[in-house]
């Protein structure tokens, strides 16, 4: 403890005592002046010893004259004080060392976010942060769709998305409908180029300008434990397991083959592989209204009953 430490100790100590005794008032007046000057610690006690025991007639111990004389060289009460309050100045500095750290320690949090976003194009950074400014509208405003856990769960999908290799070579592309993160518009944008769909979509490209086929993803409350539903949107296809108004028949996209551990980008590179394994060919001139949402749960719905004894194509 240093000596302005110890003596405030003293003072703060006696002004207790004065609330039982007034007969301190002398000594603590006698020692607030010690307090103003520069005399040594030991003499400062030495005097103050000496104060009490002549105020209640207490005899004084001999080691007390004692107390103010000169120690050896290199040792006496000043060299003790500035020790003393250098060593004090040093467990501040650790102190302060200690709070570096834990603040560093704190910090971490917004390294890992940094971490998350790494490698997302800044365009797709500002659709994240869209989402969440929306989402955290909704919730002041009463209006929050979805759940908490499905969200999240999008949120990093959607996440890694946009750091796959697949994605940004322009295999497919994700957009959300209406900003969304329960609906998705997904383009395959590249498929087999030895398969007779990546030479229907190249003339479907010059009749139409246009060549990819556009799915549509539907996310419940439930999600990841319950699968997206999936259909086709455009073009209207014949063969690869499409069913009437859009739907797939994919074992994958059933509660029975599903698991919540598969990743929404896996899911669309299985559905890009089951379409050419499935011969999926464009029906040009074909009607492009026949497929819709409805039409899509009913034929799927219908399937999954019939083949839930035999199973359906993975």
């Amino acid at each position: 403890m240093s000596f302005k430490s110890f003596m405030g100790f003293l003072f703060i100590y006696l002004l207790g005592l004065l609330c039982y005794d007034p007969n301190l008032t002398s000594v603590l007046e006698r020692l607030e002046d010690i307090k103003k000057s520069n005399t040594l610690l030991l003499q400062q006690l030495k005097r103050l010893i000496c104060d009490l025991c002549r105020l209640y007639n207490l005899p004084q111990h001999p080691d007390v004259e004692m107390l103010d004389q000169p120690l050896p060289a290199g040792q006496n009460g000043t060299t003790e004080e500035v020790t003393s309050e250098e060593e004090e100045e040093e467990d501040m500095g650790e102190d302060i060392e200690d709070l570096d750290h834990y603040d560093m320690k704190e910090e971490e949090p917004v390294d890992g976010k940094k971490s998350e976003d790494e490698g997302i194009e800044k365009e797709n950074l500002a659709i994240l942060e869209k989402i969440r400014k929306n989402q955290r509208q909704d919730h002041l405003n009463g209006a929050v769709s979805g759940s908490v856990q499905a969200s999240d769960r999008l949120m990093k999908e959607l996440r890694d998305i946009y750091r796959s290799q697949s994605y940004k070579t322009g295999i497919y592309s994700v957009e959300l409908v209406n900003d969304s993160l329960y609906e998705w518009h997904v383009k395959l944008l590249k498929v087999d180029p030895d398969s007779p769909l990546h030479s229907d979509l190249q003339v479907l490209k010059e009749k139409e300008g246009v060549e990819y086929i556009l799915l549509n993803f539907s996310f419940k409350d439930n999600f990841p434990f319950d699968p997206p539903f999936v259909r086709v949107v455009s073009p209207v296809l014949t063969g690869g397991y499409v069913l009437g108004g859009g739907a797939l028949c994919m074992e994958l996209l059933t509660k029975q083959g599903w698991s919540s551990a598969y990743s929404i980008e896996s899911v669309i590179m299985q559905i890009n592989a089951t379409l050419v394994k499935g011969k999926a060919r464009v029906q040009f001139g074909a009607n492009k209204n026949q497929y819709n949402l409805a039409r899509a749960q009913q034929s799927y719905k219908s399937l999954v009953q019939i083949h839930e004894k035999n199973g359906i194509p993975k």
